[in-house]
C-alpha cells in the first residue's frame, strides 16, 4: 500500500466527489439493512403471525425505540388487515419496493460521483507521467524500453484507476453495510449475531493466505506486457530491415516467447484472483448452514425467536457475507493496484540530475565565445572524451571530423546538456553551462540531425515547432530558405499535407529540408548540424547543402560530418580520435600537414 498512498495525493483535487461518494454509500449501507428488515412484516402477514395491536402506541421512556417502531408498524398492519388482507399485503410490498428503490438510487449516486474521481485521477496521473517523460534526461531513455514506458502510462495507470473504486468500497461502503446489518442483527438476536461474528474471521484468514503473492504476480504481468509492447514498437519501426533480411520468423518467435510468458503469468494471477469469490461464497454458505442448524433449534425447540424473524436474520447474515466477499475482491484489486502504482512511482520519482541549479540564470544571446576546457566524459565506465579543449568564437563555423566513436556527437550533446560531463567546463560568454537555465540554453541552440525527427502531423505544424507563433509569411520564408517550398507546394494540401509516421510520406532529402526549415524558423544563435547530409543521395545532398549554407550564414555553427567535402569552407576543422583532438586548423592548413585529416581526405577520394 505504500506506493498506492503516493498515488492517492492525485485524488485531492477531487475530494468533493469522494465526500459525496461516502455520503451516498453510507445511505446505501443503511437502506441495504433496512430493506432486509422490511421482509419481517411481509412474512408475518403471509404466515398470519402479525402481533395484533388495536390501540395506537405512544412512545415513552419505559419502552425501547425498537419496540415502539415494531408496535407502530404492527398497529397499522392490524388496522389494514381488519379492512382487507389484500390491501395489507400491498402496503407491506410497497414498503419493500420503496426501500429497495432508495437503496439502489443511493448506490447509483455513489457510483456517479466516484466516476469523476476515478477518471480525474486517471487523467492527472497520465499527465504527470507524460510531463515527467518530457523532463527526464535523454540518458534515462537509453536504459528503458519504450514499450515498458507505454505500458506504465496506459495499462498501469488504468489498473490504479480501477483500484480507486476498490479502496473506497473497502474503506467505506462494505464496512458500513456490515456495521448497519450487524446493528439490526443484534437488535433481533444477540446470541445468533455473536455466533455469526465468530465464524467471519475464518473467511478473512483464508483470503489473506490466497492474496500474499498477488502483488508479485501482477508486477510480472505488467513487466512482460511492457516487453512485448517494445517488440511491437521495434517491429513497426524496423519493417524494412525485418523483411529484407528475412528475419520475420526470428521476431515472431521472440514475440511468441514473450506472449507465452505473459500467458503463464496472467493465468497464475487470474487463478489467484478468481479463487477469492468462490472460496468466499463457499465459506459463506457453510456459515449459513451452521446458522440454520443453530438457529433452527432456537425456533423449533427453544422458541426464543419466531420463524419469520429467523428467515430475515438468515438474509441479513448473507447481507454481511456479500460485502465481505466484495472486501476480499477489493483487497486483491488493491494489491494489483499497488504493484501498478510502484511502476508508476518509479517513473514519477526518477532522479533528474540535469535540473536547473538554484542560482541558474537566463541567457538570451551568444555575445563572444563558447569554450570547452579540459572536458572529460565517460559512459558506462567507457571514456568517450578526454581533456577536450576548444574555443568557438561567435559567427565561426567549426567542423568536427573523425572516425565513428571518436566523440564528435558527444561534444554536441554535452553543449546541449543532454548529458552532464564528468570533469572540466563548458562556458558561454564566460558563464558556466551549469549556471544557465535549460530552457534558456535550448532557445539558443538549433539542431539538425542525420535522422530527421518529424512527427505524424502536417508539414506546417512540423515547421512551426521551431516557432509556434510564427506568421504564415515567416513560415514560407523559412521553407524557401530551406529549399523546401517548391516540393511542399506540389503536394496535395501543400503546407497542410500530413507527412505520416516519422515523415514516411517524404523522401530523405525532403524530410531533411523540413528539419532545416524548422531550424531556420527558430533562428538559433548556435546551430548544430550532426551528419545532416550523410544519409542523402548526391542530388538531395546538393539541395540540402544549399539550404544549410543559407542557415549557417553569419551564425555560430558546429558541423559534424563524415563527408569532408561539405566542411572544407569551415573556419576551423577539428580532427578527433578516441575522444581527443589530434589536429586543428583550416582545410588548407591541415592538408599541408599531410597527417590525419589529409589521410581521411585521401580515403574518401579513392
Amino acid at each position: 500500500m505504500n506506493y498506492f498512498k503516493k498515488i492517492l495525493q492525485y485524488a485531492y483535487p477531487y475530494k468533493q466527489y469522494a465526500f459525496l461518494n461516502i455520503f451516498f454509500n453510507s445511505l446505501y449501507a443503511l437502506f441495504s439493512a433496512l430493506s432486509m428488515v422490511a421482509f419481517i412484516p411481509l412474512l408475518e402477514v403471509l404466515f398470519q403471525n402479525t402481533k395484533k395491536i388495536l390501540i395506537k402506541p405512544r412512545y415513552d421512556k419505559s419502552i425501547s425505540f425498537k419496540t415502539y417502531l415494531e408496535d407502530w408498524l404492527n398497529y397499522h398492519i392490524t388496522i389494514e388487515m381488519s379492512n382487507s388482507i389484500s390491501s395489507t399485503l400491498m402496503y407491506v410490498i410497497m414498503l419493500i419496493i420503496i426501500l429497495f428503490l432508495l437503496k439502489n438510487l443511493f448506490n447509483y449516486m455513489a457510483l456517479y460521483f466516484i466516476t469523476f474521481l476515478r477518471n480525474g485521477v486517471l487523467k492527472d496521473v497520465r499527465n504527470a507521467l507524460y510531463k515527467k517523460v518530457l523532463d527526464l534526461p535523454i540518458a534515462f531513455f537509453t536504459e528503458k524500453r519504450k514499450g515498458d514506458l507505454m505500458a506504465r502510462i496506459s495499462s498501469d495507470v488504468l489498473e490504479v484507476q480501477v483500484s480507486f473504486l476498490s479502496i473506497l468500497e473497502l474503506l467505506i461502503r462494505e464496512p458500513l453495510t456490515i456495521i448497519f446489518t450487524l446493528i439490526v442483527m443484534f437488535s433481533i438476536s444477540a446470541k445468533l449475531s455473536i455466533f455469526i461474528i465468530v465464524f467471519i474471521p475464518i473467511s478473512g484468514f483464508f483470503i489473506s493466505l490466497v492474496g500474499k503473492k498477488l502483488r508479485r504476480d501482477s508486477d510480472q504481468v505488467q513487466k512482460e506486457q511492457g516487453h512485448f509492447l517494445s517488440i511491437i514498437d521495434e517491429t513497426i519501426n524496423g519493417q524494412k530491415i525485418i523483411k529484407t533480411f528475412g528475419v520475420k520468423s526470428s521476431f515472431l518467435n521472440k514475440f511468441k516467447a514473450s506472449t507465452k510468458k505473459f500467458f503463464n503469468f496472467s493465468n497464475r494471477l487470474l487463478h489467484r484472483t478468481n479463487l477469492a469469490a468462490p472460496s468466499s461464497e463457499f465459506l459463506g454458505i457453510s456459515i449459513i448452514g451452521v446458522l440454520l442448524w443453530f438457529g433452527g433449534q432456537m425456533v423449533l425447540i427453544d422458541e426464543t425467536i419466531n420463524g419469520s424473524t429467523f428467515l430475515v436474520f438468515i438474509g441479513l447474515a448473507y447481507n454481511i457475507l456479500t460485502p465481505a466477499k466484495s472486501i476480499s475482491k477489493s483487497i486483491f484489486s488493491i494489491r494489483k493496484g499497488d504493484a501498478a502504482a510502484a511502476r508508476i512511482i518509479n517513473i514519477l520519482e526518477a532522479k533528474n540530475h540535469l535540473k536547473d541549479r538554484v542560482d541558474a540564470i537566463d541567457k538570451s544571446s551568444l555575445n563572444s565565445r563558447i569554450k570547452f576546457k579540459n572536458l572529460s566524459f565517460s559512459y558506462d565506465k567507457k571514456i568517450v572524451l578526454s581533456d577536450f579543449d576548444l574555443t568557438i568564437n561567435k559567427g565561426e563555423t567549426i567542423a568536427l571530423v573523425g572516425q565513428s566513436g571518436s566523440g564528435k556527437t558527444t561534444v554536441a550533446n554535452l553543449l546541449s546538456r543532454f548529458y552532464d560531463f564528468n570533469n572540466g567546463s563548458i562556458t558561454i560568454d564566460g558563464v558556466s553551462l551549469k549556471k544557465i537555465k535549460m530552457k534558456s540554453l535550448h532557445k539558443l541552440i538549433g539542431i539538425v540531425t542525420q535522422d530527421s525527427i518529424l512527427f505524424n502531423d502536417s508539414i506546417k505544424n512540423n515547421i512551426l515547432i521551431g516557432k509556434e507563433n510564427a506568421t504564415n509569411i515567416e513560415l514560407v520564408e523559412a521553407a524557401k530558405a530551406a529549399n523546401a517550398h517548391k516540393f511542399i507546394m506540389e503536394m496535395n494540401d501543400d503546407y497542410n499535407s500530413n507527412i505520416g509516421e516519422s515523415g514516411m510520406k517524404l523522401s530523405g532529402g525532403q524530410k531533411q529540408r523540413i528539419s532545416i526549415a524548422r531550424a531556420i524558423l527558430k533562428n538559433p544563435e548556435i546551430l548544430i548540424l550532426d551528419e545532416a547530409t550523410s544519409s542523402l543521395d548526391s542530388e538531395s545532398e546538393k539541395s540540402v547543402q544549399k539550404a544549410l549554407d543559407n542557415i549557417m550564414n553569419g551564425r555560430t555553427a558546429i558541423v559534424i560530418a563524415h563527408r569532408l567535402s561539405t566542411i572544407q569552407k569551415a573556419d576551423k576543422i577539428v580532427v578527433m580520435q578516441n575522444g581527443e583532438i589530434v589536429e586543428k586548423g583550416t582545410h588548407n592548413e591541415l592538408m599541408s600537414k599531410k597527417k590525419v585529416y589529409y589521410n581521411l581526405i585521401r580515403l574518401q577520394e579513392v
